[in-house]
């Protein structure tokens, strides 16, 4: 295959699937198909490149504003001439106004260019829509409660849940006040010198600097830090929580409304840990409401709180089950130093036997874990707890043996396990089974499960200077279930 037929090739896949369904044409304010825009462009395909990309050919304009409660033209709208009365056509016509200024023949619209009432095209257009916004040559931002940059932290623009993705998705950006005035006098606001204009942004959005302006790479990384920045925002349906921070963190969700939004953002969270990120353990608060693990955080909100840890590029083994989120975590065994109930919490100091030295003082308020005031019997039988630090951010370190790499400041789950009473006595082996007989155990175990669902403790090991980690043996890595 030559060069020619290789863009051609390229450039047909890009706009029958890297592309909006459907476009604007700024000359006549009529719909275009994808086959339509094709044709438009197939022209303008450079045809001996061997570095091009369709973008550099498919140029359209994309707009990010906040809806009106009423009044903003719809597909249907459009499709029947009927959308000029409306008071979002002007917002519509200033924006495609805008968009001709950058030189675009092409526009897209969220309220108008997509038929809503077909399920199929809103699932295509929520899950593709972080690429449709990176792909635009020129995402235009209509703050409409902002006259200066003073007004911009109080404009509602930033404090909802799509816009987030608005905001980091496309390479190049411009901002439009009430009036359509520009913010400033560059033609592209995503610039990387760190302005008056750029600082106000970061503070009005939380988020650092480079992520705002240099290279935001979508992913599932850095999960809770890029939680934060969405936990203050809000959506008018409870499951866009989770489906406007797909492309954010580069995983797909079936589209399902009605499903609500603690199930919708349980799956989010199962997409995210298939990539095997730890930091997305880093939360705390209160755990989902998940039908097999109590590991699932609620929230963006419960990452709010979450601690300074290295993660470094480890990946964990994570895979949902029947018995809960079965991940490989570094076991320390804890002695229980000191116990005291305080109606529904109990509070327990903690040691590790290979650190002496560490205490972890924890409270666990787990309704399972409940005690009254007076626990008699039952206080006894809790001590015959056996408490474990299931460490998340370890290291396997792979040399003339694996071992695993043990930081100062550890993070992990408190786990619990009890022995369990009345062990019935081992059948007694006869030469007749033909099957290994193993030894009788003397007591047997529940499985590892989480002391409290709240995200994970944080340790210091005093001996393990600043900056290093210690060397222990693969024997320590156990695979729960949590």
């Amino acid at each position: 295959m030559n060069q020619e037929e290789t863009n051609l090739n390229i450039f047909e896949r890009y706009v029958m699937n890297s592309i909006p369904i459907r476009l604007i044409c700024l000359s006549d304010m009529k719909f275009v198909a994808r086959s339509d825009v094709k044709k438009h462009f197939r022209s303008s395909v450079p045809l001996d490149d061997s570095l091009y990309h369709p973008s550099e050919s498919v140029r359209y304009a994309i707009l990010s504003h906040r809806w009106l409660d009423e009044g903003e033209p719809t597909y249907d709208d459009m499709k029947a001439n009927t959308a000029e009365g409306l008071a979002g056509y002007t917002k519509l016509k200033n924006f495609c106004e805008e968009a001709r200024e950058y030189g675009m023949e092409f526009a897209w619209s969220d309220t108008c260019c997509i038929d809503k009432n077909n399920s199929t095209e809103l699932d295509e257009s929520i899950r593709s829509m972080f690429r449709w916004y990176r792909n635009s040559a020129i995402c235009i931002v209509h703050l409409a409660q902002s006259l200066t940059i003073a007004d911009v932290e109080h404009d509602e623009w930033f404090a909802r849940g799509w816009t987030l993705q608005e905001l980091l998705a496309p390479e190049r950006i411009k901002f439009f006040y009430k009036h359509w005035t520009p913010m400033t006098d560059d033609e592209d606001d995503k610039n990387m010198e760190s302005t008056e204009v750029m600082k106000t942004l970061e503070r009005a959005t939380g988020i650092p600097f480079d992520d705002l302006f240099v290279n935001f790479t979508p992913g599932p990384i850095r999960v809770d830090k890029r939680m934060t920045w969405a936990a203050r925002r809000k959506t008018t349906r409870a499951e866009d929580v989770a489906y406007s921070l797909m492309g954010i963190f580069d995983v797909s969700l079936q589209v399902a409304y009605g499903e609500g939004g603690d199930r919708a953002f349980c799956r989010l969270i199962e997409a995210i840990m298939q990539a095997g990120d730890p930091s997305v353990f880093n939360w705390k608060g209160q755990s989902a409401g998940h039908h097999t693990s109590r590991a699932i955080p609620q929230s963006p909100q419960t990452y709010m709180d979450c601690q300074t840890l290295e993660f470094d590029d480890e990946r964990l083994e994570m895979t949902m089950t029947s018995l809960g989120l079965r991940v490989p975590l570094a076991i320390l065994p804890l002695n229980v130093l000191r116990r005291q109930f305080h109606g529904s919490s109990t509070y327990l100091k903690l040691t590790c036997p290979l650190c002496p030295a560490l205490e972890i003082d924890f409270t666990s308020y787990d309704p399972t874990n409940l005690f009254p005031e007076d626990v008699g019997k039952a206080a006894c039988d809790a001590y015959s707890w056996v408490y474990a630090l299931g460490v998340v951010n370890y290291s396997n370190i792979e040399g003339l043996s694996e071992v695993l790499g043990i930081r100062r400041k550890s993070a992990g789950f408190i786990l619990a396990q009890k022995p369990k009473s009345n062990f019935p006595s081992g059948f007694q082996p006869t030469d007749s089974l033909g099957i290994k007989i193993a030894p009788h155990p003397e007591t047997k175990f529940t499985k590892w499960s989480l002391a409290n669902s709240g995200g994970l403790i944080v340790v210091e090991f005093p001996n393990i200077p600043e900056g290093s980690v210690v060397y222990i043996d693969p024997d320590y890595l156990q695979s729960v279930y949590l």
